[in-house]
């Protein structure tokens, strides 16, 4: 819950940008650079005079919204994949299982730079960047999870019944493996978003004037032994964000798992 809380907290925050915000983002006043705390300017401002509350909503926002179509584009397409893997097997699943391996022989980080890289940098372009990098993840997870179901009597008798593979793959490994896409869902959210501040802070993700936590801590770095709040404000906002999603899905899975909750009323019995 502590997660949850912090997570939601979080995007709410950047959520609420998308109607207000104390200044405008692009609202630069060179007469106020590097203003601190004051009534008017609660977190300061930055080198260009910007209010840092405004940015870091503004570029809370940036952050989740790449991470979650990216993690929209890994679960959309690697899902389907690791279902038909696990329900035909054969060509199917190596052909699976050798694109995987491909992929995650390179560091994703890496991956997503050589991408953004060949395309252009933009938040558009490292939203497809960490999803291309996102679908392995999730065929894996969800041929795993299905295998770890096909072999259970209420899918024998689904097939028994004549349901073909492609029919078995979604009206009854899916919806038992939910739980743990929810989870892994989780997982690379947090892992996208680091991913997005990344590539921002290298200039391959999002662009100005547009802003994002990634961006802000590159905007900061010329000034950081003068002005440390500049970098330690978006820093301690990623890393916090970090934290609460991780430990929202290690929760999830805790709560999901039967076996977990077995084990944990074991233990305090």
């Amino acid at each position: 819950m502590i997660g949850l809380t912090a997570s939601a907290l979080f995007a709410l925050l950047g959520l609420v940008s998308l109607v207000w915000t104390p200044y405008p983002i692009a609202g630069i006043d060179i007469g106020q650079r590097f203003v601190g705390i004051t009534a008017e300017h609660w977190l300061g401002t930055d080198n260009l005079g910007r209010d840092m509350v405004s940015l870091l909503m503004a570029g809370t926002l940036t952050s989740f919204v790449v991470a979650a179509l990216a993690v929209a584009i890994g679960a959309g397409i690697g899902v389907p994949m690791g279902l038909l893997a696990a329900a035909w097997g054969g060509p199917v699943e190596w052909l699976v299982l050798r694109v995987s391996d491909f992929v995650f022989a390179f560091p994703a980080v890496i991956v997503a730079i050589l991408i953004t890289t060949l395309i252009g940098p933009g938040a558009t372009n490292a939203i497809i960047a960490i999803g291309i990098f996102n679908i392995p993840v999730f065929a894996r997870v969800a041929r795993g999870g299905a295998l770890s179901i096909a072999t259970l009597d209420f899918v024998a008798a689904g097939r028994l019944a004549g349901l073909g593979n492609s029919a078995i793959a979604y009206r009854h490994l899916l919806p038992n493996i939910l739980g743990l896409l929810i989870v892994q869902g989780t997982i690379q959210l947090s892992l996208g978003i680091l991913a997005e501040a990344g590539l921002s802070y290298i200039a391959l993700g999002t662009q100005p004037p547009a802003t994002s936590l990634g961006l802000m801590l590159r905007d900061a770095q010329g000034v950081f032994l003068i002005h440390p709040w500049l970098s330690l404000l978006p820093g301690i906002t990623i890393v916090l964000i970090v934290i609460g999603l991780n430990i929202a899905g290690d929760g999830l899975r805790d709560a999901i798992d039967p076996r977990l909750r077995r084990e944990q009323s074991n233990v305090i019995a």
